[in-house]
């Protein structure tokens, strides 16, 4: 199984990192681990993770602002606390609580909030993808500067 997700890195990063903030509760920064270990080219694996996660967040942005209910509840299985609880951070701080979409627990129903409300897709998209972007470059520099520490 994992020469399956690393014969196909990139492919199979962008496919887990678009996953991760949809339907299935998966973590993709492990992966990005893995690759940048194996010495694949940091600044595509960062690109790729980042645009197959925020392109899956812009999925939950859509069923929030296009769907019912039941797709929320049942696909997303974000229930009505979790959309309470981004409710709030929304309402607090706006639309830039986007920056923090990656968080878990809180990052999807953000996402999906943000439909709901209606945010401007392309301030949803610049705010996301940065916040995301940022994660994913932190945990490379973490995992490379790791990497020179042992011999």
């Amino acid at each position: 199984m994992p020469e399956l997700l690393t014969d196909d890195g990139l492919v199979s990063l962008f496919l887990l990192s678009f996953c991760a903030a949809t339907l299935l509760p998966l973590g993709s920064e492990w992966l990005l681990v893995v690759l940048l270990l194996d010495g694949i080219d940091p600044a595509a694996a960062v690109a790729t993770a980042t645009l197959g996660n925020s392109l899956g967040a812009g999925t939950s942005y859509l069923i929030g602002r296009c769907s019912s209910n039941w797709l929320t509840d049942k696909l997303l299985r974000i229930d009505s606390k979790q959309q309470q609880r981004a409710g709030d951070w929304f309402n607090r701080y706006g639309s830039w609580s986007l920056l923090l979409s990656w968080m878990p627990l809180i990052g999807d129903p953000l996402c999906l909030v943000s439909g709901i409300l209606k945010t401007h897709p392309l301030r949803f998209t610049l705010l996301v993808t940065t916040g995301k972007g940022l994660r994913y470059l932190t945990i490379a520099w973490l995992t490379l500067q790791g990497r020179q520490m042992i011999p």
